[in-house]
């Protein structure tokens, strides 16, 4: 035997006290004209036979209006209970039908609402563009939905271990790197560099600290000088020598650094070139390049930087998520402003963005009408009957006692035409 189906309260906010006292409002005035109809229809009574007389018309206004009453009074009740707790085949109708009603109700809204043709008619009455971008331009909007933004990323990253990502961060980086070949990677940036000129700006750096690294430890190759000179050779000769040849050293770095032209520096271009040639063409080349590259990745430090990869962005991005003035913040700030502009003044952007809101709304409903229709269907069902009708009833009752008053009023009218014509028969 199946478990029962466990039921699911209703919202609280139906539950409205002033409905709730509008209904028993009209409960007591549809029952107050019943009663006083019947009060009506016993004084006639006592009064006698008055056929003929308008005590008779009187008394069948008001039977009239009995029965009228008690039969809207009969229908009214019979949809949300048994009347007279009398189990009364065909009441107590949404008690019993409700599941079968909160079915039909997901059905006629699937059918009737969430069709594509439906929500592209209703779309091409609204300026999408235009309200999204009213929405983000709002004084302070950009701001909190920036906050927002970071706030979902820190949650995000809260919910991700660093236990399951750090090694598999460590994991994908070390793999790709291993599958990257170096020589092409490595031959495309030196060509970069070759076709900026750029390595002639790295010879020209490196002449310089080159001279300066000499000018700031003469005094240390002075010595290594002496010390290598015969003790025979005087001092004053070893300087002579130092002297020229330090001079002689700076005076061709100066040169190579001040002449873009020099043989040097044609030779370097040729060679760096012939270099990234190879490493395209030269199979050893590239082997000895990949060697290098295993060796480096297989260092225990890189392995280091690898697996602190995760934690590192994680904690950079959780900073910048948390910090106002942070540059994540800003720039996202500055995205949503953009993009409001564009929304509101930009006629291409607008136009994509008023054509693909069409294709999404008709995707979404397509693809999601049925599961809104099981969802209304299957929340009704799990809706406890009793609440249910309760509910229903103080939303709709206040209308329908209304149908017990006109049954009253209209019963009376119906019964007085009824005895005028048999009286003019008769």
């Amino acid at each position: 035997m199946p478990a029962p189906r466990p039921t699911a309260p209703l919202a609280g906010s139906l539950d409205d006290p002033e409905r709730a006292r509008d209904l028993a409002r009209m409960k007591r005035l549809a029952t107050g004209l019943f009663l006083g109809a019947a009060a009506v229809f016993l004084a006639c009574v006592l009064l006698g036979d008055g056929a003929g007389s308008w005590v008779g018309y009187v008394r069948a206004t008001a039977e009239a209006s009995m029965v009228g009453a008690l039969a809207d009074w009969f229908a009214v009740t019979a949809l949300f209970r048994h009347p007279l707790r009398l189990p009364i085949p065909h009441t107590a109708i949404i008690p019993r039908k409700k599941d079968q009603i909160g079915a039909s109700l997901g059905t006629f809204v699937q059918e009737n609402f969430l069709t594509r043709a439906v929500v592209e008619e209703k779309l091409t009455t609204i300026d999408v563009p235009g309200r999204l971008g009213t929405f983000l331009a709002t004084p302070g909007r950009a701001e909190r939905l920036a906050g927002d933004a970071a706030a979902v990323v820190s949650a995000l990253t809260e919910l991700l271990r660093d236990e399951d990502l750090q090694p598999a961060v460590a994991g994908l980086v070390d793999r790709k790197l291993h599958e990257t070949p170096a020589a092409p990677a490595l031959a495309r940036v030196l060509e970069l560099v070759v076709d900026g000129d750029r390595h002639q700006e790295v010879l020209s750096a490196a002449l310089r600290l080159m001279s300066r690294f000499l000018h700031e430890n003469r005094v240390v190759f002075r010595a290594q000088l002496g010390d290598a000179s015969p003790a025979w050779v005087p001092d004053w000769v070893d300087n002579r020598v130092f002297d020229r040849v330090f001079a002689g050293v700076q005076e061709f770095f100066a040169e190579v650094g001040a002449d873009p032209r020099h043989e040097l520096r044609r030779s370097y271009d040729a060679r760096i070139r012939e270099y990234v040639h190879a490493l395209r063409t030269d199979p050893d080349t590239a082997a000895r390049v990949e060697e290098l590259k295993k060796e480096v990745l297989e260092h225990p430090a890189v392995r280091t930087w690898s697996g602190s990869l995760w934690t590192n962005a994680k904690d950079a991005v959780l900073a910048a998520a948390a910090d106002p003035d942070s540059e994540l913040r800003a720039r996202l700030t500055e995205l949503i402003r953009d993009g409001a502009r564009l929304l509101q003044t930009d006629p291409t952007v607008r136009e994509l963005v008023q054509r693909h809101s069409h294709t999404i709304a008709g995707y979404l409903v397509e693809r999601f009408s049925a599961d809104i229709a099981d969802l209304v269907g299957g929340t009704v069902a799990r809706w406890d009957t009793e609440e249910t009708s309760r509910r229903i009833e103080l939303q709709v009752g206040r209308d329908l006692q209304w149908i017990r008053v006109n049954g009253t009023v209209v019963g009376g009218l119906a019964g007085l035409v009824i005895y005028t014509v048999a009286q003019v028969i008769g």
